[in-house]
């Protein structure tokens, strides 16, 4: 199976924003795609104990940076009970070896970026499996989101600057933004996946959003269910202010850009049209809400036939988060 193959089958979403961006660019952005889908496995799957998760985590790590080779995962994932595990991600780590070469056929300084950037956010996945499912804060919530979802803001804009210098300018500034994008992103992953992250003994809930009133896990208890629909129009406006930034990120991408604006601004969309879904709705506490792949075709041609227009992506984003 090669690269682009294993794209579409840990996430068809995501390797049809990736598949859009110019050559070169889009080998990178698809071998660091599939490096972190290795990491998220790593952290989220249900075989593994955390003893277990956290030294593979760490082990990810010393293979990215050339102290480990790849075998030694790949062996190690097996003796943790990973073959029977159903979850897409472990498809990534069943062809580590192809990733691992992948990224060694990169550039140096491309293979360094996805390293670093990678690696941290790896690493970080290790601290927050040691430390546990508690959120008392929304800065806790916010420093987990950084480790799993912002730092990978910062490896696609240094990835974007290494491509094109003139995605250099102001980049302090496009590093905060392209971090905020990241958390945009899991704070509707967070929304989706409130059910099955609490099956998994995980609530990514602030005790800071429920003011003392109840414990985060009393959200899911049926006679408290207005408590939780408070707490998730926290998380919902949480969301529209990083999406805020998302939009800012994109606009700051030059229109002749439109290959790399068109690949931010489909997840950007995407997530505005799920979060628009998620509002005061009960079954977010049961389920998955999904968009359409209605939605998916629509906004992907709106999104290419009007992305260069800066007004029109603000338009369109507060357009999609009035929808129902």
């Amino acid at each position: 199976m090669d690269l682009s193959q294993l794209l579409r089958a840990t996430s068809r979403t995501f390797a049809l924003g990736i598949e859009l961006l110019p050559s070169g660019l889009r080998e990178q952005v698809r071998v660091a795609y599939l490096v972190l889908r290795v990491s998220d496995y790593l952290e989220d799957n249900r075989v593994m104990d955390g003893e277990t998760k956290i030294r593979l985590l760490e082990l990810w790590h010393r293979v990215l940076h050339q102290e480990a080779q790849w075998p030694e995962l790949a062996a190690a994932v097996d003796a943790g009970g990973a073959a029977g595990d159903p979850i897409p991600d472990l498809e990534a780590v069943r062809h580590v070896g192809s990733i691992s070469d992948g990224l060694d056929e990169l550039s140096p300084a491309a293979r360094e970026l996805i390293a670093r950037h990678a690696g941290d956010s790896t690493l970080g996945m290790a601290r927050w499996v040691a430390r546990g499912p508690v959120f008392e804060t929304v800065q806790d919530l916010d420093d987990y989101m950084h480790e799993v979802a912002g730092r990978v803001g910062y490896l696609l804009t240094d990835l974007f600057a290494l491509w094109s210098p003139s995605l250099q300018s102001r980049i302090d500034r496009r590093m905060e933004l392209g971090r905020e994008f990241g958390l945009a992103l899991q704070t509707v992953n967070v929304i989706r996946g409130l059910s099955s992250d609490h099956e998994r003994g995980w609530i990514f809930v602030p005790a800071t959003f429920l003011d003392g009133r109840a414990e985060p896990r009393d959200i899911f208890d049926p006679d408290r269910r207005a408590l939780a629909l408070e707490a998730l129009d926290r998380l919902v406006t949480k969301a529209e202010r990083h999406f805020d930034a998302a939009a800012a990120y994109v606009t700051m991408i030059p229109r002749r850009h439109v290959r790399i604006r068109l690949f931010c601004l489909l997840p950007l969309f995407f997530g505005v049209r799920t979060l628009a879904m998620s509002r005061a709705n009960p079954d977010v506490l049961t389920g998955e809400v999904k968009i359409t792949r209605k939605d998916v075709r629509t906004i992907t041609r709106n999104s290419s036939a009007f992305g260069i227009s800066n007004q029109w992506i603000r338009w369109y984003s507060a357009r999609l988060l009035q929808q129902t």
